[in-house]
């Protein structure tokens, strides 16, 4: 039987950080460096690729014990475990969690209620690298004999963010004579966008919706439908031009899809954990199976280093306690990540939904209130772009920023001077937030002393440095994973479930219910409060006169 884990506010290790915490609040990072001119080489971790520099946080070699100690009091090492056994950790929906069993090589056994799920994963990779064969190559036809040249991924949420984000950052290996574009906003405009220019003869549409009646996706579904049989006129295309990422057989069918063409998912994978299960087939047609299942071998690097190393030299563990440190002590409400890398633009947006929706939570996995913040927020742009946008708050605002900045030693599109900018402006930004500059230093350099407090940087402002050597698919299945794994350890030492998300019900439910009022043909009875009554009656009012 699982030993009780004591509510945070009472394990000794809280108690000791908070008392630690206030000897260390006011201490800079000029002090922790000047006092120990090895830290910089002695806070980094190396590991699967992947070079980890914590050395500009705002932490002591007993912080980090302290922290690493209470990530014991709270039963990460018996969370872990139990993850990668497929126990149902997932307590609220009764789930097991198992993304890491869809980058589990072949021959391995994860087993989930006495079955092994293993053969399950690789036997629909398999399917998918034979249909993205298929595609790529110009052997599967649409109904009037073309060769697929678009592909369009209608979903949301987990099934739009990780393809979206994979795509982009794999874009430099993708098959550059297919098109890949994305429709998720039920907002008919992005799917007008996405179809514009297009030939519905040349188009294949992946309809990615686990029950397939998720509103959003099967609205922009129907719209495909329709756009696609407004030129090709026949029913049966539709067989041709459209496929399902769904574990719902029976709705499959009646949209017209053939199920053969179904591509299966599975209860245990949460939506913002399943970019590498079949969700990711636009990702496999784009850059090829082979190079999928190089992302999948990233993924796994990590999920291994993650069940095994000691906690630490542990990468996802020491990101997961440092995001816990800063929101938990020095109250932190946000977290920028910063890659310099223009293939990651959409990666602040796919963690976005990553941390958040996983660690959003104010009760713990006993339904008792939560009485400390959790789930910071998760936000950024790719660098050198933020620089000349919100660094000027992180630098020289009123709230403490923690800052992820991720690099790559070499460039995929190498052009004169470009990478070694870009890599100057990586360590020059990481030095300013750390170190800043003194009011003393600003004076030397003969500024007017009413200008000295404007140019003057406090610094003090921690971030990691996370370095890899190039941008490959199984670095991004590593950077990917590297994140999973700190917010399960973010939210096992809040005692969180970070694998449910309740909280995108309500709106779902109050959304059908509302459609109705709006498209009823006979003046609604609205049971609304008064402002909600007021917009739909004035919605109503204003669209039918311009109807």
């Amino acid at each position: 039987m699982t030993a009780r884990i004591p509510p945070l506010m009472e394990r000794p290790a809280l108690k000791a950080l908070e008392a630690h915490y206030q000897k260390l609040r006011e201490l800079h990072l000029r002090t922790l460096f000047a006092d120990d001119p090895k830290r910089g080489e002695r806070m980094t971790v190396e590991a699967v690729g992947i070079y980890f520099d914590y050395s500009k946080s705002r932490i002591t070699a007993e912080t980090l014990t302290l922290l690493l100690q209470l990530a014991q009091e709270s039963g990460l090492r018996s969370r872990i475990d139990a993850m990668f056994r497929g126990e149902k950790i997932n307590v609220t929906e009764k789930r097991a969690v198992l993304h890491v069993a869809l980058r589990a090589p072949r021959g391995q056994s994860i087993v989930v209620d006495g079955e092994d799920v293993v053969p399950q994963v690789h036997t629909v990779l398999d399917k998918m690298a034979d249909f993205s064969t298929g595609v790529r190559s110009g052997k599967w036809k649409g109904h009037t004999g073309k060769a697929i040249r678009n592909i369009i991924n209608v979903g949301i949420g987990g099934s739009d963010l990780g393809p979206v984000m994979a795509y982009e950052a794999l874009r430099h290996y993708s098959q550059r004579d297919l098109t890949l574009r994305f429709v998720s906003n039920i907002d008919g405009t992005d799917f007008a966008e996405a179809t514009r220019d297009l030939d519905p003869a040349e188009t294949l549409f992946i309809i990615s919706s686990k029950t397939f009646t998720t509103l959003e996706t099967m609205t922009n579904a129907h719209t495909a439908r329709d756009w696609t049989l407004k030129t090709l006129k026949h029913p049966a295309a539709v067989a041709r031009h459209f496929v399902a990422v769904s574990t719902n057989a029976e709705e499959v069918a009646k949209f017209g899809i053939d199920t053969t063409n179904m591509f299966e998912f599975w209860d245990w994978v949460g939506g913002r954990y399943s970019m590498d299960s079949a969700i990711g087939l636009s990702t496999m047609i784009a850059i090829g199976p082979e190079h999928f299942r190089a992302m999948l071998d990233g993924f796994h690097e990590m999920d291994e280093h993650f069940r095994t190393a000691p906690f630490e030299r542990n990468l996802p563990v020491l990101m997961g306690v440092l995001a816990f440190w800063y929101s938990t002590f020095f109250g932190a409400q946000t977290v920028a990540v910063l890659p310099y890398e223009q293939y990651l633009k959409r990666f602040p947006a796919y963690l976005q939904q990553l941390t958040m929706e996983s660690n959003g939570k104010h009760v713990t996995l006993d339904g008792i209130e939560v009485t400390y913040q959790t789930g910071p927020i998760y936000w950024g742009e790719p660098g050198t772009n933020g620089q000349h946008s919100f660094y000027q708050l992180i630098h020289q605002g009123t709230r403490l920023i923690p800052c992820d900045i991720i690099a790559f030693i070499q460039p995929l599109n190498p052009i004169g001077r470009h990478h070694d900018l870009l890599l100057a402006n990586v360590f020059a930004q990481a030095e300013a937030l750390a170190f800043g500059k003194t009011s003393q230093e600003v004076e030397a350099e003969g500024t007017p002393p009413w200008l000295v407090p404007h140019r003057t940087f406090e610094g003090n402002r921690p971030s990691n440095t996370i370095v890899l050597d190039r941008l490959t698919p199984a670095a991004l299945g590593k950077l990917v994973a590297l994140y999973e794994h700190s917010v399960f350890t973010q939210g096992t030492l809040w005692n969180i479930d970070s694998f449910d998300q309740w909280g995108v019900e309500l709106g779902k439910v109050l959304a059908k219910r509302t459609a109705q009022e709006l498209e009823s043909t006979d003046e609604p009875h609205l049971t609304h409060d008064s402002s909600t009554n007021a917009l739909i009656r004035r919605y109503r009012r204003l669209r039918n006169a311009r109807s």
